[in-house]
């Protein structure tokens, strides 16, 4: 690996088709990606030098510009490139990096959005986790929302786009309420994900998450590919609030901080309010296996 660019210490951003300090990046304020959200991204982790599930991720992004009818100016090779580039120049072992596409600008005066050009940038920082080591040590306070996720028929959860405003009133709820981050409901009433990550309870043995209304989330997949190998039964399942405040152990998933136990959920205390054994035993296997090179491909290439 070579030696980092004290410029990127604290991060990279790559911008059109140049690779500049993370405080320096900028996008142009009539980009439709700022003015409307019109956006879409892949989070990739890095850990111990190797990026986890890079072929998946970059799968994801490609199917998730494609389903908003944008085209990226790099093919999938380029991508990987690139986001390997962004890591060696910033001579992180572990790091968190965006990949993101926008719709661009279209002329002034225009509502013709065929006319934008899409635009690619991508950016890498330090790792970081969802939870600091406290909040992992003793589960998170969890707060269901009144506020409801955008229903799947208006906004395809499957696409990993911007849209976080119905996230970020529930986070302000959530933190008014003492609680540490928030989940919210569809427009049924059932839970769906908070912002970032994807829940689990575990029932009578049985590890149960959100069938709909959610992103398909890369750790949520890993997660269930775990339990198989620890021969956990697990399934997607219609999940009320009510199913996490009664079950005995509840945790969320990220790519920003792997495997999460929560002690609370709204009033209720999870369990004996201390983060269980199943929680414990997929969280200790995750980054065991992630630090074995599983599903892991390396910065340097060996």
């Amino acid at each position: 690996m070579t030696d980092p660019d004290h410029a990127f210490r604290a991060g990279i951003a790559f911008i059109d088709g140049e690779y500049v300090p993370i405080a320096d990046a900028r996008i142009p304020l009539l980009d439709l990606g700022f003015l409307r959200s019109d956006a879409c991204l892949d989070t990739i982790s890095v850990w111990k030098g190797l990026f986890f599930r890079l072929d998946d991720h970059l799968a994801r992004f490609e199917l998730s510009y494609a389903r908003l009818r944008m085209t990226c100016p790099y093919s999938r090779d380029q991508l990987q490139t690139i986001a390997m580039e962004c890591v060696r120049r910033t001579g992180l072992r572990d790091a968190y990096l965006q990949l993101i596409m926008t719709r661009g600008r279209i002329p002034i005066g225009s509502r013709d959005i065929r006319l934008a050009q899409n635009r690619f940038q991508a950016f890498c920082i330090p790792y970081f986790w969802i939870a600091n080591a406290d909040l992992r040590a003793r589960g998170l306070a969890l707060h269901v929302s009144a506020i409801r996720r955008v229903p799947a028929k208006l906004d395809d959860p499957t696409i990993k786009y911007y849209h976080w405003l119905d996230f970020e009133m529930g986070l302000l709820e959530a933190h008014d309420r003492g609680a540490d981050s928030v989940l919210l409901t569809d427009l049924d009433g059932s839970v769906t994900e908070g912002p970032g990550f994807n829940v689990f309870a575990v029932r009578e043995g049985e590890l149960l998450t959100p069938e709909s209304g959610v992103l398909d989330g890369m750790t949520r997949t890993t997660v269930l590919e775990l339990a198989r190998e620890l021969n956990l039964r697990a399934r997607l399942a219609r999940l009320a609030p009510a199913n996490l405040h009664g079950a005995g152990e509840v945790f969320i998933c990220s790519t920003a901080g792997g495997i999460m136990p929560v002690r609370k959920v709204d009033a209720a205390t999870i369990g004996d309010g201390a983060p269980g054994p199943t929680t414990r035993r997929l969280e200790q296997l995750y980054w065991r296996k992630r630090e074995s090179r599983w599903l892991g491909t390396p910065i340097d290439g060996h």
